[in-house]
């Protein structure tokens, strides 16, 4: 199987998350891209009772989707999501062609080498390294392929969009529709997330 992971917060998942996944999957046509919400991540301060709502709106969001599937395996460990340990069990699970493919957003691998184990991770996965943001030069991660890690650059263009845009339009009631997913909206809605 030609896996690709994309792991992250999901806090809420948006439009822009699927959009790199579909192209992820279109591009580099991996046989499935697999969603893994973290329970904690240990780079930032997350409200734990939010674990569990990530988690379903993720399912939500991918439903309609052949080749997208979510994993529990961070959510079941309640302990803090460490990459690392994740990729080495998934491993464990799948019968992977080549390495792991690993989604990843260039303000995150920018600081790769403080993840935990990262110097035995390295060898593990590739990484896809999206943009987000137009205002950065290829050339300055040069340094961390000399040091063994293996990434390419998504051709995919930037889209100014975040979560954190996401939850400020919920607080603030308004609304941004080009990253909504309606039954997401309405979930969080229901359960009166983000206030």
């Amino acid at each position: 199987m030609k896996l690709c992971v994309f792991q992250g917060t999901f806090n809420p998942i948006h439009k822009v998350h699927l959009e790199v996944a579909k192209f992820a999957r279109q591009y580099y046509g991996f046989d499935s891209i697999l969603f893994i919400p973290a329970y904690i991540p240990p780079h930032k301060h997350l409200d734990k009772s939010l674990a569990m709502h990530r988690l379903n709106m993720v399912k939500l969001a991918v439903s309609n989707y052949k080749f997208f599937n979510v994993s529990d395996i961070e959510y079941k460990h309640e302990s803090n999501s460490y990459t690392y340990n994740t990729i080495v069990e998934l491993y464990k699970r799948y019968d992977i062609d080549g390495k792991i493919n690993f989604i990843i957003g260039t303000d995150a691998f920018k600081n790769i080498k403080s993840w935990y184990k990262s110097d035995l991770l390295k060898d593990l996965v590739h990484f896809i390294v999206f943009k987000r943001t137009n205002h950065f030069n290829e050339t300055d991660f040069d340094y961390l392929r000399d040091e063994g890690y293996d990434f390419e650059f998504s051709p995919m263009n930037y889209i100014d969009v975040s979560s954190t845009k996401l939850r400020e339009s919920v607080h603030n009631k308004t609304s941004i529709k080009d990253m909504e997913i309606k039954p997401i909206m309405e979930y969080i809605k229901k359960n009166g997330l983000y206030r």
